[in-house]
């Protein structure tokens, strides 16, 4: 009774081959249907239900079309997979098998006669020793493939493990140190052709060393003269199958892995912002344009000095490759160091120009940037300001007649105005009338790039957002409209009313922005919100 080494091989076979069995009753016509056509006359057999539907609705034609007023069966469509999908052996697709066997064994001439009576369609390929089958194994380096002919892809090696480490064509020139055990000309034949399926044919004493081998990485094995064709056939497909499933397991575990790292790597990449004892919450969220990407061209960052001023940036670098993102991470760096080193306003942003400047690969290179400067808050006696930044007076505040006033100092080089949110009224862009260019496109050694002040008041209860124009630019439906200022303005509002804060208001505002634009967003996304807040300083 014939036998393999692998006793799921042959469960796994034996439902293959019913499938076999069905799938050529089929081809035989055992299950045809009538081929059906559309309104059109165009045959509507191999297309889907729901574009014959539209296709009928648009030509006017009934779904029961039949003269004698019966409803026609509905076609059923083609499958999606294909034969050579189910690792089913076609015409196109041929199992592609190297024999690695002594010639002069008569191995080969059995093998050759079991392939022969198995039906499947193989293409054979012969190797008379574990060299010479890595010869053929081995990848062909791209400089030669010009010159030689195209390898051969194999689906699957049989190996005998009696084979010896050289064939016919060893001789004075042959590796004397290459494998001659069969387990290690097994390992070396996996290591040259890792993809590759592999199974080991074993003599009847040998059913231990058949395991031994399937441990080391063969897919199955075989026992000499206890094979018949249809379990040979069996054999190959159940191997290459379960070779396809061991490669996406390694895939998918690689690309766990390679998350995992991504995911370590940018929290080292993107800054923790130093905010002990500044009484804020901050909350960021960053998500870059590019698929697969660590980070984008923004950047942001938020520290508080010694003397309990609290500085905020957040940037936006041109372009969307690594040489942006690792430029964004340069200046966020410089900007944090500039900041320690006592340097603000219009000084810090020149020397950062000049950074940009000599980082940049390209003149054309430029960037954008928002940067706050909240100094500590002060008492001053109750008057409305004139600017109509404050965002609202308490009751309590109102009767004691003094409110806590904090002075914040704006700075904009070509970046969108950050929006102002409150206990009372809806969110309000700052003014950016004296906007100045963004980092990179004037020169600043000739006063032409400026970047002036712009101060403003906060009273008690306020919020600000600031955001990267990923944020804005996303679309709104299915045309060219873009959400921008206004549109986020109004989604802010919609979300701040319901009595979101912190992530969740940032959170369900991105939501409902990716839902507007009908997916993730192209562009590179930076979002902060800083709130005063009586609790202890949270960053989310």
């Amino acid at each position: 009774m014939p036998a393999t080494g692998d006793g799921r091989a042959s469960a796994a076979a034996a439902r293959l081959g019913a499938a076999d069995a069905a799938d050529t009753a089929r081809r035989a016509g055992t299950g045809t249907s009538t081929p059906t056509t559309d309104a059109a006359g165009r045959p509507a057999a191999g297309r889907p239900v729901a574009q014959r539907a539209k296709a009928a609705a648009e030509t006017g034609a009934p779904r029961s079309a039949r003269p004698d007023g019966a409803r026609e069966p509905a076609p059923i469509p083609h499958p999606r997979t294909t034969p050579s999908e189910r690792g089913e052996p076609s015409d196109e697709a041929p199992y592609r098998l190297l024999v690695v066997a002594d010639a002069g064994s008569g191995d080969v001439s059995l093998i050759e006669s079991l392939v022969a009576e198995s039906g499947a369609r193989v293409e054979l390929h012969r190797a008379g020793g574990i060299e010479e089958a890595a010869a053929l194994l081995a990848p062909v380096p791209m400089v030669a493939r010009r010159t030689r002919q195209r390898p051969v892809d194999f689906n699957c090696v049989l190996l005998d493990l009696a084979a010896p480490a050289h064939g016919t064509q060893g001789g004075p020139a042959a590796d004397e140190h290459f494998p001659s055990d069969g387990l290690d000309g097994l390992r070396e034949l996996r290591r040259r052709a890792p993809h590759v399926a592999l199974v080991v044919l074993t003599d009847a004493a040998g059913a231990e060393l058949g395991a031994a081998a399937v441990a080391a990485g063969a897919q199955d094995f075989l026992v000499k003269r206890e094979t018949d064709g249809p379990l040979l056939a069996r054999a190959l497909r159940y191997a290459v199958e379960r070779k396809r499933a061991d490669e996406s397991q390694r895939r998918l575990v690689e690309a766990e892995l390679r998350g995992q790292e991504n995911a370590r790597l940018q929290r080292h990449l993107l800054p923790t912002p130093l905010l002990d004892g500044a009484g804020l919450a901050f909350t960021r969220r960053y998500r870059p344009g590019r698929r697969r990407a660590l980070l984008g061209g923004d950047f942001y960052d938020a520290v508080r000095t010694d003397d309990g001023t609290v500085h905020v940036v957040i940037g936006d670098v041109c372009g969307h490759g690594p040489d942006e993102a690792a430029l964004g991470v340069a200046l966020r760096i410089a900007w944090r160091t500039l900041v320690f080193a006592g340097l603000t306003g219009q000084e810090l942003l020149t020397t950062l120009q000049h950074v940009l400047e000599h980082e940049r690969r390209s003149d054309e290179i430029f960037a954008t940037l928002c940067m706050l400067v909240l100094v500590p808050g002060a008492e001053t006696v109750g008057a409305d300001p004139a600017d109509g930044t404050a965002v609202g007076v308490t009751a309590a505040d109102g009767a004691a007649g003094t409110l806590p006033v904090e002075t914040v100092r704006l700075f904009l080089a070509g970046h969108p105005a950050p929006l102002l949110l409150g206990p009372d009224g809806p969110p309000r862009l700052l003014p950016a009338d004296q906007a100045g260019p963004a980092l990179g496109l004037l020169p600043c050694d000739d006063g032409l790039a400026a970047w002036p002040a712009v101060e403003l008041e906060l009273r008690p209860g306020w919020s600000l957002l600031l955001y990267t124009d990923g944020l804005v630019e996303g679309r709104v439906g299915a045309g060219s409209r873009r959400l921008g200022q206004d549109g986020l303005i109004e989604l802010i509002a919609d979300h701040h009313a319901t009595g979101l804060t912190r992530g969740r208001l940032v959170d369900s505002a991105l939501a409902e922005v990716e839902e507007l634009n009908g997916g993730a967003l192209t562009d590179d996304v930076a979002v902060l919100l800083l709130e005063r807040n009586p609790m202890p300083a949270l960053m989310g």
